[in-house]
């Protein structure tokens, strides 16, 4: 039974503490392959280290946990990620699992339900924290909760855009980020600003900021 290998866990949070008391809990049933901080050096350590699961946060620097997962489902559709996460909101959790989430455990859940969730994506099921689920369930069913979703409006590149503008990153040095130039960022600022009725940066910032794209 030792000789069995392990499922191979890959964390990704900012909050040293909680990456650490992570390490701690799935220690003892899953190789852990390492510890990253934003969301750009998980897509990153995805692909060298592909991963059984990823245990994400969607709060992140420089490209949020949701963001990061459309981008890895598009390099690999078979990518699975158990988000754990203080955002306790049925926008969050249907867009993650609308992204193709395998997990969306709250943070001040026992710890049980996080190896819970681990195993169910280990099986191919979906988990959702009993706590969120049933409010969850609800707005997926209903279209015009979709419709509503003014986040849906903005495309990958935009909301990537979006997340580092709202931290403070100029047009020239998101540019730099994503290989684009700094007058194609300029474009998509404003073409959000348009799409989402917003007229100065500091109102798109506040958007960012309430729609979960990015953190103070």
């Amino acid at each position: 039974m030792s000789q069995l290998k392990r499922p191979r866990i890959l964390l990704a949070d900012d909050h040293r503490l909680v990456a650490e008391g992570l390490k701690s809990l799935l220690s003892a049933e899953f190789e852990l392959l390492g510890v990253v901080e934003d969301g750009r050096a998980l897509l990153e350590a995805a692909r060298q280290l592909r991963p059984d699961v990823i245990v994400a946060d969607i709060t992140m620097p420089h490209l949020n946990g949701i963001d990061a997962l459309v981008q890895l489902k598009q390099a690999d559709a078979r990518v699975r990620v158990v988000f754990l996460t203080m955002h306790p909101e049925t926008a969050y959790a249907r867009r993650a699992l609308e992204a193709g989430a395998s997990g969306y455990v709250l943070k001040h859940s026992a710890p049980a339900e996080l190896t819970m969730a681990i195993r169910s994506a280990l099986d191919g099921k979906t988990y959702v924290s009993p706590a969120v689920a049933g409010d969850v369930l609800r707005v997926m069913k209903g279209k015009s909760a979709q419709v509503a979703d003014p986040v849906a409006a903005l495309t990958p590149r935009q909301r990537e855009i979006l997340q580092l503008l709202a931290e403070g990153r100029s047009a020239k040095e998101i540019g730099a980020a994503l290989t684009v130039s700094a007058r194609t960022v300029e474009f998509h600022k404003y073409q959000m600003m348009e799409r989402l009725n917003l007229r100065t940066n500091a109102e798109l910032v506040h958007f960012a900021l309430k729609h979960g794209i990015a953190a103070l």
